[in-house]
C-alpha cells in the first residue's frame, strides 16, 4: 500500500488502484454521515476533487492521486458512510481508478514512512 499526505490510502489490484481513507483521517473526521462519490467512467487528474466526505465535525475532498479514469466505486458508502469509521482501510474504499500514468504511484509514502509522518 501507499499513502499521500491527504491521508489517503492506495493498493493496487491488477491494473487498478482503490482508494481509501487512512484510519487516521476517518479518526479526525468523526463520524462520516454522507459520501458523494463520483460516476464511473469520469476521467480525472491527479490532485483533482473526485469524491466528498461529509462528517459531524467537517466537510473533506477526496483528491484524485493519479490521473486515469474511474472504473468502480464503493456504492455502500453511499447507504451506509457509517463503514468509513467502521473499516476505513478495508470494505470502506471509495473508488477504484484505472492509471494512465503507474508511475505517478511512486511519489507516495510507503507505511513506515506514513505513520512517521502522522508522528
Amino acid at each position: 500500500m501507499k499513502f499521500t499526505e491527504e491521508h489517503e490510502w492506495l493498493r493496487v489490484e491488477d491494473d487498478v488502484v482503490v482508494v481509501g481513507i487512512t484510519t487516521h483521517a476517518s479518526e479526525q473526521l468523526g463520524d462520516v454521515v454522507f459520501v458523494e462519490l463520483p460516476e464511473p467512467g469520469t476521467e480525472v487528474t491527479k490532485d483533482e476533487e473526485v469524491c466528498v466526505i461529509e462528517s459531524v465535525k467537517a466537510a473533506s475532498d477526496i483528491l484524485a492521486p493519479i490521473d486515469g479514469e474511474i472504473v468502480e466505486v464503493n456504492e455502500a458508502l453511499a447507504d451506509d458512510p457509517g463503514k468509513v469509521n467502521e473499516d476505513p482501510m478495508g470494505d470502506a474504499w471509495f473508488f477504484k481508478i484505472k492509471a494512465a500514468d503507474a508511475s505517478q504511484m511512486d511519489d507516495y509514502m510507503d507505511e513506515a514512512a506514513y505513520n512517521d509522518f502522522i508522528g
